[in-house]
């Protein structure tokens, strides 16, 4: 082993993770959870050699079941509690456990029916709630309480919200409930608190819930010394209880309604941009509150998490904002962000943040002062790096390709906006596969040799162009490696996560078949910690 006095010692640690998502867990109750299958989970993770488990943004998620626009910013995600934990503390029966299990028996299990959950699935959270109502004992009341009060900044407005949105059969609190209740009509909102105080109650007890197994599992998770990634939209969706209860928040036109929404202009993943949809803050106003929602909204997730990713960071550089009403984002303009100022506030408040920078699109000089000044990580995805590819020609200056990376980024294969490694590669011409290929060291000893004896896909498969590129993004400067589970699997096109610009029952559906440990490769799971142990991740 090398004298770490020698000065050729490479005293700065880099480390690897696992991209994956609760809701892609394996069980039987239609949906993944914090239960049994996600303590697994932690095992394999460790017997990977990880020390990082990146997840998407945990609240509750509303249109399009995206976890980019919930219907809070503080929330957990019901859908996500263990029925097999409250059955354990006594707040369901096993014919309550068999009864959901059943409900989704003939369902896909590689995919999460989000309609069939929430009708499924919700009323027996809620029997566990009155349950718990009913015989909390002395501690366990004294506890709820604790939360509920410490939770009060946004725990009372959100089951009042949540309320509302079973009333009216909608989130659109601002174009179809009744006006009194959209605009908060003091009169109206008490007459639905009076009417519906057992429902509200409910609905605490449920975050309460969520929030008690979500603590047991990071424990569980820190203790096999691994941090959780968690992640952070920049903009709160228009059918929010965010936009409801702080519509003073967002820039909204004299005659009512959002004046502008959010999105991305053309890029790769859509010629005509994104047009996300959400309001767009009005930062002068947050500026004189000295940030005190995002504070409170940043405090409330390190609280869950032990690092996360700004999702979107340029928006705090200068975001795109496109009048409402717009069909599609390409006519927008950029406008200014907040900028250092925002940070700054937040790190008088907070102290240093553990951020990862989603820096992805066009970067200007700008946002790259912005994150640098802040000393953030940005993000590399390798598949990027063979963006504009043509006839097997590629740039190998391109900032993605690992080679060029240096140490303060999270490097990734793909992201949950990506197609999966061996889903890309697949659909690569012959031409181009050769070309991948032979960047990533992944002919095999028969296909070596001049151009002309190479085959035409360099003689690997998807799964195989998968192992190579994290090897090669393994092998990288970078400080963080992280690596979406399918690419770790091998996993073609159908177990893709997400298509940007697309709202569908595809997105966001994908899960892992089968049960933990058995639905996981114990060999995947041995190769990849051989090649983190061999670039120094482990």
């Amino acid at each position: 082993m090398m004298d770490k006095t020698n000065p050729l010692y490479e005293t700065r640690s880099r480390r690897a993770g696992i991209l994956f998502h609760i809701s892609s867990l394996p069980g039987p109750y239609g949906i993944g959870d914090l239960g049994n299958q996600a303590k697994a989970f932690a095992w394999f993770l460790s017997g990977c050699g990880c020390s990082l488990w990146q997840i998407l943004p945990l609240g509750p998620t509303g249109f399009g079941n995206s976890p980019y626009a919930a219907r809070s910013s503080f929330a957990g995600n019901e859908l996500f509690i263990s029925p097999e934990i409250l059955a354990e503390e006594r707040l369901l029966g096993k014919d309550d456990l068999a009864g959901l299990a059943a409900a989704f028996g003939a369902c896909d299990a590689g995919r999460v029916d989000y309609g069939l959950v929430e009708t499924k699935k919700l009323p027996v959270l809620k029997k566990a709630a009155a349950a718990f109502l009913a015989g909390a004992q002395d501690a366990d009341a004294a506890e709820y309480r604790t939360f509920c009060e410490n939770e009060r900044f946004w725990l009372d407005d959100y089951a009042l919200f949540q309320v509302l949105c079973c009333l009216y059969h909608d989130a659109r609190w601002h174009s179809l409930w009744d006006p009194a209740a959209a605009k908060h009509g003091k009169d109206a909102l008490e007459k639905i608190r009076k009417e519906n105080g057992v429902e509200l109650e409910y609905w605490k007890v449920l975050q309460w819930f969520f929030q008690r197994q979500w603590k047991a599992l990071k424990s569980h998770v820190n203790g096999r010394n691994i941090k959780i990634i968690g992640d952070i939209p920049i903009f709160a969706a228009p059918d929010s209880v965010d936009t409801w209860s702080h519509i003073d928040l967002f820039r909204t036109a004299p005659e009512g309604g959002f004046s502008v929404v959010s999105g991305v202009p053309p890029d790769y993943f859509s010629p005509t941009g994104q047009l996300w949809g959400n309001p767009i803050y009005d930062w002068e106003k947050m500026k004189r509150q000295d940030y005190s929602w995002w504070i409170a909204r940043i405090k409330r997730l390190l609280d869950l998490v032990d690092m996360f990713r700004i999702d979107h960071f340029r928006g705090f550089d200068a975001y795109w904002a496109v009048p409402a009403g717009n069909p599609t984002a390409e006519h927008g303009t950029w406008e200014r962000g907040p900028g250092a100022d925002f940070f700054y506030a937040l790190k008088a408040a907070l102290g240093e943040l553990p951020v990862i920078a989603e820096d992805l699109g066009f970067m200007t000089e700008g946002v790259k002062a912005l994150r640098d000044g802040q000393g953030f990580p940005g993000m590399k995805v390798c598949q990027f790096g063979f963006q504009g590819m043509k006839d097997g020609a590629f740039d190998p200056r391109h900032a993605f390709l690992p080679h060029n990376y240096s140490y303060n980024w999270a490097a990734y294969t793909g992201t949950h906006d990506n197609d999966t490694t061996s889903g890309w590669y697949d659909k690569l011409s012959a031409v181009d596969k050769r070309a991948v290929a032979e960047y990533l060291n992944a002919a095999d000893g028969s296909a070596r040799g001049t151009a002309a004896a190479r085959g035409p896909a360099a003689g690997i498969t998807g799964a195989e162009a998968a192992w190579a590129m994290i090897r090669a993004v393994a092998a990288s400067y970078a400080k963080y490696a992280i690596f979406p589970l399918q690419d770790i699997l091998g996993l073609g096109t159908g177990a893709r996560m997400n298509i940007p610009a697309t709202c569908g029952s595809y997105n966001w559906s994908w899960r892992l078949p089968g049960k933990l440990p058995e639905g996981l490769d114990a060999e995947a799971a041995s190769r990849f910690k051989r090649i983190m142990t061999l670039y120094g991740r482990c």
